[in-house]
């Protein structure tokens, strides 16, 4: 491996249970964990490569850290992630960091505290250093949109070639944590914000069930749809940060051969990725994994049509609407409160914010009546019989999980003309309808970018999920290894 930066390269590769091993025997402390990944973020992120993963830095991260060595010294630990940093997404309020959403209209903006989510990390004992870069607000504002790029961060490079997207909407988590920035990152999905990111990057990325995680100040699109999760460089290391997520305590335990041992595996062959290399190598990755599992069928599940993405962006549209103008108006500070003066705010900013593509779906919000439109409720229930009744529902009486391709190797990142997506996502919808989980595991490198393999189950199955993930991890044998880190082979963006 090629480390842009070598004095850090041993802390970059890192996951938590070494870090957790370091720190309990004095070999690192935490202070060195966090003034090291600071200079790296200063090398890598914005000199040398300039990744352009992280939106914000936190002013108190090297003080808190030394608070947690204090803590460990005295012997007191506060969970599995006493002294661990962790960088959170820029739509997540965290006390010290801006919470924007990559919106220059939230730029200054006080946060009302830290979120729920961001109070269970602390409370573990993490170490939360900075914010990550995202697609401005989550992915939602036009259709025409260049994933990684926002206003206040500008454009996010994936480390392996950093022409080429680091996905979107948690471009920055999946990135910094692809370039050895931070161990864990929290991202949020309402369709693919994890699980591309995720892919694209070569790390792992759970999006859990929704409601099983607090979005809880956190600026919405979707209520229906909107879930924080993590993303690590192991199936592990997601577990036991998505344990303090959640408060389950069963999910770090279900990783276990016996319990992959157990689980029916269905391939969905409408969601393959369309992309040869890409297939090709997740129809190997799933011959590596059948000896692990109970069995492997074929299943069929019909296409998400133009009528599904139709009634999905109604939906979205119509709850961004409402969801996002209640949690403006709640939120302290001054400026913009309303979709609409979001809306107003671009236009008058221009030059910055709209240089690149437009605002369509804020401006569709603003037109419609949010939840109360006429439209949103059939839309809605067009939605979810689709995804319940014609697709998973009949899946899941047959096998557990359903497995796919997640996405194509990354895409070159292109400002005039917005993303160009060949293949992959389909597993992403049916699943984001409903809210129900996704895990997203790397599953090998095409012409050099990473590729990753997408399951998918019920509602509240995400234990079952991270034991066939790991079954997957052990049969492939990349973990402990630096077979998925970048490769650093593009110094320079085309």
């Amino acid at each position: 491996m090629n480390d842009p930066h070598t004095p850090s390269a041993d802390v970059a590769i890192a996951g938590i249970d070494e870090v957790s091993t370091r720190l309990a025997d004095g070999t690192w402390t935490s202070v060195h964990l966090v003034q090291t990944l600071q200079e790296r973020i200063r090398a890598v992120d914005v000199g040398g490569p300039a990744v352009g993963s992280v939106l914000a830095m936190a002013a108190d991260a090297a003080e808190v850290a030394a608070q947690r060595d204090d803590e460990r010294r005295s012997g007191h630990v506060r969970g599995p992630l006493h002294g661990i940093p962790v960088m959170v997404k820029d739509n997540i309020e965290a006390v010290g960091l801006p919470a924007t959403a990559g919106s220059l209209a939230l730029a200054g903006r006080d946060v009302a505290g830290d979120a729920p989510l961001v109070a269970r990390l602390r409370e573990a004992g993490a170490v939360i250093i900075a914010s990550t870069n995202l697609s401005e607000w989550a992915n939602f504002r036009s259709p025409h949109s260049t994933s990684g790029w926002s206003g206040v961060g500008g454009l996010t490079g994936n480390p392996w070639a950093l022409d080429r997207s680091a996905g979107g909407s948690s471009s920055g988590s999946g990135a910094a944590v692809a370039a050895g920035l931070a161990p864990v990152a929290i991202g949020t999905e309402t369709n693919g914000s994890i699980t591309c990111p995720a892919a694209l990057n070569g790390v792992v990325g759970l999006k859990p069930t929704v409601g099983a995680v607090s979005a809880r100040q956190v600026v919405p699109i979707s209520g229906s749809q909107d879930v924080p999760g993590p993303l690590a460089r192991s199936v592990t290391d997601v577990a036991l940060v998505a344990e303090v997520l959640t408060g389950r305590a069963d999910l770090v335990t279900a990783l276990t051969p016996e319990a992959a041992a157990s689980v029916r595996v269905g391939v969905a062959g409408m969601w393959l990725s369309g992309h040869t290399g890409t297939d090709a190598i997740f129809a190997a990755a799933v011959d590596l994994l059948t000896p692990a599992v109970a069995g492997v069928l074929s299943v069929d599940v019909p296409p998400n049509d133009a009528q599904v993405h139709a009634d999905q962006a109604t939906v979205l549209v119509c709850e961004m609407r409402s969801d996002l103008d209640a949690y403006l108006a709640a939120r302290p500070g001054a400026g913009v409160r309303s979709v609409a003066d979001v809306v107003a705010f671009n236009r008058a900013h221009a030059d910055a914010e709209l240089a690149h593509f437009g605002q369509e779906y804020l401006e569709a919000a603003v037109a419609s009546a949010g939840r109360a439109d006429e439209e949103y409720g059939a839309a809605r229930q067009r939605n979810v019989e689709f995804a319940r009744d014609r697709c998973l529902g009949p899946a899941y009486e047959m096998v557990d999980v359903l497995i796919a391709p997640a996405y194509q190797p990354a895409w070159k990142s292109d400002l005039v003309h917005g993303d160009q997506v060949a293949g992959g996502g389909a597993i992403c919808t049916p699943p984001a309808i409903l809210g129900w989980p996704i895990l997203t595991v790397p599953m090998g490198v095409v012409d050099g970018l990473p590729v990753g393999l997408s399951i998918t189950g019920p509602a509240g199955s995400e234990g079952t999920l991270l034991a066939v993930g790991r079954a997957l991890e052990r049969a492939l044998g990349l973990v402990g290894t630096d077979a998925l880190m970048p490769a650093w082979r593009s110094p320079i963006r085309g």
